[in-house]
């Protein structure tokens, strides 16, 4: 497609750049034809066939970037991926002792069933159809945010592009948010960066944040267990991974004695001038109390740190999939904030249904709009709903020897350590597999119940975990909990 574009346009610049995308083109046509041949022949890919020398693959796993072969995401690891296997010989017709594979590794709440928000469906899909605008069946609310997202549009599409740092009636209405939400602190709509999710805003924040070399290396502190989108871009980055544990015995509390270890350590052999905190806990989800998040700020402050605070607003969970997020960035300096938005246009703009998406999550119906009532009701029952489920997951899982639950305070899941036999463990080693890992692939080959080790996250020595997710509906998680129960008990037996 591109290159019948160019083709259109006889510039010289483009005509040459047509040619590159041949020569690529005809690049990856010889590859492919490589990769066909017979391992005899691709031992030859080196010598001279009939006379004229051959060429290797231009990237191969020696010359390419070392950073990322150092990136590990655990989330959509090997079990992740065997789990699609597996899915695909049920779906084949091999026998298993299960008939689907559950995904409990990941918060994907519609996929596991949560029914969306009424309103929130309603304004997206006047947005993408505006035609819609006319029918009746719609209410007036809804009718009136999808015009004024619109309005806010290029060609009043969601289908442009939008500045850079996003819709401005939306960084307005998210302003707005905050500043309720913290109780009449003023917030600056220009301080607000929507994002591609919480992930784009966190690795970009970091780009800004790491330089230097050697001990002058910027060292970014965070917490153990960690989500694993933090270790996975500071080694993309090639910045210093600096550790700092969560107290499990205290409902994985955060101990600013803790950070000052943390910190003194890491000087001896790099610059730390990153903090992050991820509040509610992913994946341990609690929820760090007011005096907490009060004595981090004051040891920020005092260790002329930079701090990141990952917080998931837990208003309507289930949109993942439209990528919507945003950043608030306080006290920064004007210079760098500067080189910040020349760094997020290079990106063009977060996509506009997540904008959308995001602008309905902060200013949802009032009391006086016509949506407001049900939308009250939808809402509140997807939150109570939560928090039974996580009170259910945590008294499960603490009847069952070997098996201990913090509670899930605000977040969509539960980080449990559990207690594997020591030949559970040889084993492992056997198989070169950590114990936890090896663990949850027994689980997902018995049980069809994909779970991601506590090893991906990473954990104290000697302890092991696993991750779940809360999100399967109340009877469907009852069930995966039993098994999970049954799994534990039979794994310890054969294993003692």
């Amino acid at each position: 497609m591109t290159k019948r574009i160019l083709t259109k346009h006889p510039v010289q610049g483009a005509v040459q750049h047509t040619n590159a995308v041949q020569m690529s083109i005809s690049l990856v046509s010889s590859v492919r034809v490589t990769q066909r041949r017979r391992p005899q022949q691709n031992k030859m890919s080196q010598q001279a066939v009939d006379g004229v020398p051959r060429r290797g693959k231009v990237l191969t796993l020696d010359n390419m970037n070392p950073n990322v072969k150092r990136v590990e995401y655990a989330v959509r690891g090997p079990i992740v991926q065997r789990a699609v296997q597996i899915e695909k010989e049920l779906r084949e017709g091999i026998k298993k002792p299960f008939t689907e594979v559950i995904k409990a590794n990941i918060g994907d709440a519609h996929a596991m069933g949560q029914k969306p928000i009424t309103f929130l469906r309603q304004v997206l899909a006047l947005c993408s159809y505006p035609e819609l605008l006319e029918d009746d069946k719609f209410p007036s609310d809804a009718k009136k945010r999808a015009r004024r997202i619109l309005e806010a549009c290029g060609g009043h599409s969601i289908g442009a592009y939008s500045a850079s740092q996003g819709i401005e009636c939306i960084r307005q209405d998210v302003a707005a948010f905050i500043e309720r939400r913290d109780g009449g602190i003023p917030s600056n709509p220009d301080n607000i960066f929507l994002s591609t999710g919480a992930s784009d805003a966190i690795v970009t924040m970091l780009k800004l944040l790491v330089c230097g070399e050697g001990r002058d290396r910027t060292g970014v502190m965070i917490s153990i267990p960690q989500y694993p989108l933090y270790s996975a871009a500071l080694a993309d980055l090639g910045a210093v991974q600096i550790n700092y544990y969560l107290d499990e015995d205290k409902c994985w509390g955060l101990d600013v004695t803790e950070l000052k270890r943390a910190l003194n350590e890491a000087r001896q052999h790099c610059d730390p001038r990153v903090l992050c905190i991820i509040n509610p806990g992913n994946p341990t989800g609690q929820v760090q109390s007011r005096k907490c998040i009060e004595d981090v700020i004051r040891f920020a402050k005092e260790e002329h740190l930079f701090l990141m605070a990952d917080e998931l607003e837990l208003v309507e969970v289930g949109w993942c999939g439209f990528r919507g997020g945003y950043m608030e960035l306080i006290n920064l300096d004007p210079e760098v904030k500067a080189q910040l938005i020349k760094l997020v246009s290079v990106r063009l703009c977060p996509p506009i249904p997540g904008q959308a998406l995001l602008d309905l999550v902060v200013n949802p119906p009032q009391p006086n709009e016509p949506s407001y009532t049900t939308f009250t009701k939808e809402r509140t029952a997807v939150l109570a709903t939560l928090a039974e489920k996580a009170q259910l997951t945590e008294q499960i899982f603490n009847t069952v020897p070997g098996i201990t639950c913090n509670p899930v305070q605000g977040a969509m899941y539960t980080f449990p350590r559990i207690t594997l036999p020591q030949k559970a463990i040889d084993e492992a080693k056997k198989e070169g597999q950590v114990p936890d890992m090896f663990y949850c692939m027994r689980l997902l080959e018995e049980e069809g119940i994909c779970l991601v080790p506590g090893s991906g996250f990473g954990q104290r020595e000697g302890t092991l975990h696993f991750r779940m997710t809360i999100l399967p509906p109340t009877e469907k998680l009852k069930m995966v909990l039993q098994k999970i129960c049954d799994f534990q008990l039979r794994f310890t037996q054969e294993f003692s």
